[in-house]
């Protein structure tokens, strides 16, 4: 059986599991490093806090001078 479970690998070459594991046995591994650096969990669980927030009308309105004119 093969399992896929996300890990961050810290400059130092730790790897961090972002889940517990159980084996009933030492088991081999394949570890595949992306060329981009880990987002924190907190950043990705406050997007829909932020979003409810600034998705609004007065948002908007408040930065409009921002944006360009088309």
């Amino acid at each position: 059986m093969m399992t896929s479970i996300e890990a961050t690998i810290e400059k130092d070459g730790s790897v961090r599991l972002k889940e517990p594991v159980s084996l009933p046995h030492p088991c081999r591994a394949i570890v595949t490093i992306f060329d981009e650096p880990a987002i924190a969990d907190t950043a990705l669980l406050s997007e829909p806090a932020l979003a409810e927030d600034w998705n609004r009308p007065e948002e908007d309105a408040a930065w409009s001078h921002l944006q360009p004119k088309p």
